[in-house]
């Protein structure tokens, strides 16, 4: 970070000017207030883009002295920083997403089986085309999707994030054992084994494996699946120790808890990525860092439906790897690393006098360059560097909230909003101007859903166990009296 004086705002006050995105296409030396770099933000710093990489970032003489010919872009009250990588993401259950507020843990079991199960190939991509541009809109480049059930194939989720224009690494489920027989292994294998290929000369798509949960394949797809992933240097997805109940399942069927489970059975490794790893004894954190396992830390999950919060401070202070989720909940990444912050402060750090719980960059470091190397795209993308993939934001810093700015990477955390995200890059292209991609009809879109989504959910044995929030209300004030007391 660069030094100032105490008390120096980190910006004077004049007015950011109007910025027309169609300049932004054009070659260009990019010359932002701020340029979050790995080490922290910096000012008086610039980016060059070509091909879809960035090809020079630095401080601005060196980078116009490389690039004479370029004009320079001045963008004042603007913070250039990495986009945002969700490493743990659902997009097909985007239909769904508000089905579930105020369920109980497990809900996979009573919404999103029978979601995904009831989707055609025209579901698919328009769920996950409308889950792309939310990630986009929230500010993320790259989502990790963790597969679907549906068996209408993947090829339409390809589609629908290369269209939206938002990174993917795409996971192809491989359970043998979803019931109570286990399955013939040869087809899954060979399935598998076309997946990892399929995607080699795709831009945006890196195929990945996954398995649901543990207990729903054999010790010997467990293994397979994972060593199939890290041959081809790709990971594999597993939901691991999120839940009680699936703990003391996996401890009734072997005697382990999911992540030992995994252990043993050799399928965790540097290329697995387990979501949420909530419940973790001491053990299995050491597992975890001895492995070098990563973990996908889902802090709005937990708030929303889950049984704890995942030590994610704790675990990254003894070397396991982590990024952040979203789980599907909300694709919004500057409130997500809010609450990643929060939910450590309040189940962890209040407790002990930690007022501090990751100072700010630690949650932004997972959202960004971290969150690259957990979904095996370390060498792709992540940070402002030359030679990486030219996925990226531009922050209108020049807000209220932000003012006056004294500790930008704190503030990040705590105090911005995707609302200040003017612009969206991937792969060096304009993805979104203020929130709408410039390219293509999002509204159209978003019709098309309205007009299918209601006979998609009614088609669909989906079980609710809370009632929608004005049926809970009707039925909560029948049992309550006028004066607040217990009705007749």
């Amino acid at each position: 970070m660069t030094h100032r004086s105490a008390f120096q705002p980190a910006w004077p006050g004049d007015l950011t000017p109007p910025l027309d995105p169609a300049r932004l296409a054009e070659p260009h030396i990019l010359q932002p207030e701020w340029t979050l770099l790995r080490h922290g933000a910096v000012r008086d710093h610039a980016v060059v883009v070509e091909g879809g990489r960035f090809t020079a970032v630095g401080p601005v003489d060196e980078v116009a002295a490389q690039f004479p010919s370029l004009k320079r872009l001045s963008l004042p009250r603007m913070l250039l920083m990495p986009g945002m990588i969700d490493t743990h993401h659902h997009l097909t259950q985007s239909f769904g997403k508000s089905l579930v507020f105020g369920e109980p843990s497990e809900i996979f079991r009573r919404v999103w089986v029978p979601l995904e199960g009831s989707l055609n190939a025209e579901h698919l991509y328009l769920s996950s085309k409308l889950a792309a541009l939310e990630a986009l809109r929230g500010g993320f480049t790259t989502v990790v999707d963790a597969g679907t059930r549906s068996d209408a194939g993947l090829d339409a989720i390809a589609r629908a994030v290369s269209d939206a224009g938002v990174r993917c690494v795409l996971g192809l489920i491989c359970n043998d054992r979803p019931g109570a027989e286990t399955l013939d292994a040869a087809p899954i294998l060979r399935r598998a084994s076309e997946h990892l290929g399929r995607y080699d000369h795709h831009a945006l798509v890196t195929p990945s494996l996954a398995i649901s949960i543990p207990e729903v394949a054999s010790d010997a797809m467990l293994h397979h699946v994972h060593r199939m992933c890290a041959e081809a240097g790709r990971i594999f997805q597993t939901h691991a120790n999120e839940h009680l109940v699936a703990v003391e399942r996996s401890l009734n069927a072997c005697g382990r808890r999911p992540i030992e489970q995994l252990a043993a059975v050799g399928a965790l490794g540097p290329a697995a990525l387990l979501a949420h790893a909530t419940l973790v004894t001491p053990h299995e954190i050491r597992l975890l860092a001895d492995t070098g396992a990563a973990v996908a830390y889902n802090p709005v999950a937990s708030a929303w439906k889950g049984n704890a919060v995942a030590p994610a401070e704790t675990m990254a202070t003894f070397g396991v790897r982590l990024g952040l989720g979203t789980d599907g909940t909300r694709s919004d990444g500057f409130r997500l690393l809010d609450y990643a912050e929060a939910a450590q402060r309040f189940a962890f750090g209040i407790g002990v006098g930690d007022s501090s719980c990751g100072a700010g960059w630690r949650w932004l470091d997972m959202a960004t360059h971290d969150a690259a190397d957990v979904a095996g795209l370390g060498d792709v993308t992540g940070e402002i560097a030359a030679g990486k993939r030219a996925d990226f934001l531009l922050v209108d810093l020049d807000v209220p909230e932000l003012t006056p700015s004294w500790d930008v990477t704190w503030e990040l955390v705590r105090l911005a909003n995707r609302d200040q995200i003017r612009a969206v890059f991937v792969e060096g292209k304009l993805r979104l101007w203020d929130g709408w991609p410039p390219d293509w009809d999002a509204r159209a879109l978003m019709r098309d859903i309205h007009a299918m989504a209601a006979d998609t959910i009614a088609g669909a044995p989906i079980r609710k166990l809370h009632d929608y929030a004005d049926a809970h209300r009707a039925r909560h004030a029948q049992t309550v009296s006028p004066s607040g007391t217990p009705g007749a």
